[in-house]
């Protein structure tokens, strides 16, 4: 998957406090593992390329994204 780095950040803006630890616990993943995911450090599955918006962003694993888009998405339409 294609997306750009202010994309990433945006989604991670978007989020409740403490959704870095619950997707984390959701995932078997530590807190600083997703931090380091949505800051483009020092992961396998993320790749940055220089570009437009923030540069270009190509994902191999999308499972950090896809849980925090529907956190950010429950959080949005809670009642």
């Amino acid at each position: 998957m294609r997306t750009t780095f202010n994309r990433l950040r945006a989604v991670k803006d978007s989020l409740p406090h403490g959704s870095m630890d619950a997707i984390a616990a959701e995932l078997g993943l530590t807190g600083d593992e997703v931090r380091a995911f949505f800051n483009g450090e020092g992961t396998a599955d993320y790749h940055l390329e220089p570009g437009f918006d923030g540069g270009i962003v190509d994902l191999t694993n999308t499972r950090i994204l896809e849980v925090a888009l529907r956190r950010a998405w429950e959080a949005q339409n809670a009642l």
